[in-house]
């Protein structure tokens, strides 16, 4: 099966996750993505992050809007700090496959950063979103020589999306229902989040 991982806080999901996953599938044709929240994201670890149980039923939600989307809490489960090498090793020895971990072309500039990632690429190949106004050139400068040969392009429109935005404007009591899913919207209304 060839698989794509798309990791990260999902603080809150919105519809930019559910493009970058839709890119990644059309673009590689992959079977089927993860959607894999982070328990603590090793680079936002002093950040305030919403409760786990919460980000996890968010990113439930958005799995529902297409088939080809899955969840794994494996991460939020094993607690601590989220480290793709390890649970890329994880999923390798339960579910073998053929992995890409899928990012934006803004974390591929501090790739060679992450824990291993020498071993991250003998586990998975990297799927990069490159979105306007980034050119393909500009990446390939960003992608260090000795993991070129292992990175597969995403191109996709822009998406103003992110999940700062979106904090941000609920906190100034802004709308949100053109950036978030209708379902997601509610879930925040529901439980108070971000207020």
């Amino acid at each position: 099966m060839r698989i794509g991982i798309l990791g990260g806080t999902f603080d809150p999901p919105h519809h930019g996750h559910l493009k970058l996953a839709e890119a990644a599938i059309n673009a590689l044709e992959l079977d089927e993505v993860i959607l894999l929240p982070a328990n603590t994201n090793p680079f936002k670890s002093g950040q305030r992050t919403t409760p786990a149980k919460h980000r996890a039923a968010m990113a439930q939600l958005l799995q529902k809007r297409n088939a080809k989307l899955s969840f794994s809490d494996m991460e939020i489960t094993r607690g601590g700090v989220s480290y793709t090498v390890d649970t890329l090793g994880e999923l390798q020895m339960v579910h073998p496959g053929e992995y890409w971990f899928i990012l934006g072309a803004d974390a591929m500039k501090g790739f060679s950063e992450w824990k291993n990632p020498q071993r991250i690429l003998r586990l998975c190949r990297l799927a990069v979103a490159l979105r306007p106004p980034m050119t393909k050139e500009e990446l390939e400068r960003q992608i260090p020589d000795e993991f070129r040969d292992k990175v597969d392009l995403i191109e996709m429109p822009p998406t103003p999306e992110s999940s700062t935005d979106i904090r941000t404007r609920l906190q100034k009591g802004q709308p949100i229902q053109n950036i978030t899913p209708a379902e997601i919207v509610d879930y925040i209304r529901q439980n108070k989040l971000y207020t």
